[in-house]
């Protein structure tokens, strides 16, 4: 299965060569937020409308080295959160996406 964790570029380019991601939701909150496919449009009206663009990275689950739990969230719906890091063999693609 895949999700999806949405990025600034410049936040990615810190954590590009690495082999561990970790948004700082993790240390604020304890996890990375993450959602479904049918779920980004809202995500980005929602927290993306000052950016001119973002990264959506394309989260294999099977391949994740932290746990994974779906949990309710915003508007009480259910999201996949990640708690821990997300390990690089997992990202199965990143789609540039322009919001202007």
């Amino acid at each position: 299965m895949k999700i999806y964790h949405i990025i600034l570029p410049e936040v990615w380019e810190k954590f590009n060569a690495e082999k561990f991601y970790e948004a700082e939701s993790l240390a604020s909150e304890g996890f990375i937020h993450c959602s479904f496919a049918d779920q980004l449009e809202a995500v980005l009206q929602r927290h993306y409308k000052g950016a001119e663009k973002v990264l959506i990275l394309q989260i294999e689950t099977e391949k994740l080295m932290a746990k994974l739990v779906e949990e309710p969230s915003t508007n009480n719906e259910i999201y996949p959160h990640i708690y821990g890091k997300i390990n690089r063999d997992a990202i199965a693609g990143i789609e540039k996406r322009d919001l202007n």
